[in-house]
């Protein structure tokens, strides 16, 4: 069980405090509820580069690696389709140089022509490095603009195009940051050896004063219901064949997310997972085989992606995959192999859990969901599913009108 308060500021800053006195350090994670799908499909990439904008200096704070490091912290950050998120942990005697960081950046970015030439030429050769002279690299580009006609989704949150950040303008990137990088569209955790009133305080006097801003209403396109099998064969410079496929799965907090959580750990959950003793070790089809999902907030995707032993025919590995996802529809999961995986997804949680930075994140997480308790009562969700959930919905997902399927070919 992991106990929080929560307050919320005059502004509309939500913030929750975890107190931990095991602890010397102390974590200061701020999330803002932007991410890539808040991009206009003219201009992607733009949630990403203010990951690396943010470092760039703010309006008092030229450096805002320094005073941290002197402080004894350290820093980093994540952006993903659905948020962005800041955390970095320090010793708690320091923990209002944290304040005083976090919460100067959140009041305004220096937004120099500088700092923006720096972290587009930095964003620019990740782009390179990892999508575009990568083997495979441009693979999940092609399958999400497959799988996905409507919905933002459909882009990675690198972009969807290099030329999106190289041609981003100064105004380009104020406008972003005003709609999205304000108190009402952010979440403050602050956890470790604090007390709620220290932390109280420290929010009010740093954060209080930041004006509140427009509260950024949120509206996205449905992605449709897909009606027809989709596939694409690519051929390219790559080692060895790939297949992908995908199929759309309910939104997080919909039953049929667990239930799509725990089907993923029963055909690719590790070496004892059904796929993986099928189709890698007895028949050698594939040299490695993943299934997972992608965990987003919005209704997503659940993915089986392998590359193919050298010789294999990519037709004859997607026969066999499908035969796998027809077990799983037609005979109902024993119970010793659903209490396994119901196991696996407990420890996982519970691991998760563990150190204080962790748990300030999924705080956070929980609370952009809605409701921050849930981080203590989800495990129950997934306790309640059924071997006959799991057939049931197995047969929902793996239509084959709700597929998309990749054939990734080596040249060679």
């Amino acid at each position: 069980m992991v106990h929080y308060n929560r307050f919320v500021l005059d502004n509309g800053l939500r913030v929750l405090v975890h107190e931990d006195n095991s602890t010397p350090m102390a974590v200061v994670n701020v999330l803002y509820d932007v991410g890539a799908k808040d991009e206009d499909p003219a201009k992607t990439g733009f949630a990403h580069l203010f990951e690396h904008l943010m470092f760039g200096g703010s309006i008092h704070i030229p450096d805002y690696d320094e005073p941290l490091q002197r402080a004894g912290g350290e820093n980093n950050a994540y952006t993903t389709n659905d948020l962005t998120n800041y955390y970095c942990s320090l010793p708690a005697e320091n923990i209002e140089t944290a304040f005083w960081l976090e919460s100067d950046r959140m009041l305004s970015l220096a937004f120099s022509k500088k700092s923006l030439e720096v972290q587009r030429k930095v964003v620019c050769e990740e782009f390179k490095e990892h999508y575009i002279n990568k083997p495979y690299g441009d693979l999940w580009f092609k399958m999400r603009e497959l799988a996905f006609t409507t919905h933002p989704y459909r882009w990675m949150t690198i972009g969807k195009d290099l030329s999106h950040i190289e041609n981003a303008t100064i105004d380009d990137v104020k406008a972003f940051f005003h709609k999205h990088y304000n108190p009402s569209n952010a979440i403050l955790v602050v956890a470790g050896n604090v007390t709620t009133d220290q932390v109280k305080g420290l929010s009010e006097k740093w954060f209080g004063p930041i004006p509140k801003g427009d509260k950024y209403q949120r509206n996205l396109p449905a992605e449709p219901k897909q009606t027809g099998a989709k596939m694409m064969d690519v051929t390219a410079d790559v080692p060895l064949d790939a297949l992908v496929k995908t199929w759309h799965i309910e939104a997080r907090l919909e039953k049929g997310y667990y239930v799509a959580d725990l089907i993923t750990e029963i055909l690719g959950g590790g070496g004892s997972s059904r796929m993986y003793q099928a189709l890698v070790k007895e028949k050698q089809l594939f040299s490695s085989l993943d299934c997972y999902h992608f965990g987003s907030i919005d209704k997503g995707l659940l993915a089986i992606e392998g590359k193919l032993v050298k010789g294999v025919n990519l037709e004859d590995a997607d026969k066999a995959v499908c035969e796998q996802l027809q077990k799983i529809q037609n005979d109902l999961i024993d119970d010793s192999e659903l209490q396994k995986v119901k196991n696996k997804t407990e420890s996982v949680i519970a691991f998760e859990d563990m150190s204080v930075m962790s748990r300030a994140s999924s705080l956070a997480n929980y609370e952009l969901l809605g409701d921050a308790n849930l981080m203590n009562t989800e495990l129950d969700r997934y306790q309640a599913i059924t071997s006959e959930d799991i057939k049931a919905y197995s047969k929902i997902i793996f239509d084959t009108d709700n597929s998309n399927t990749l054939y990734y070919r080596s040249k060679n």
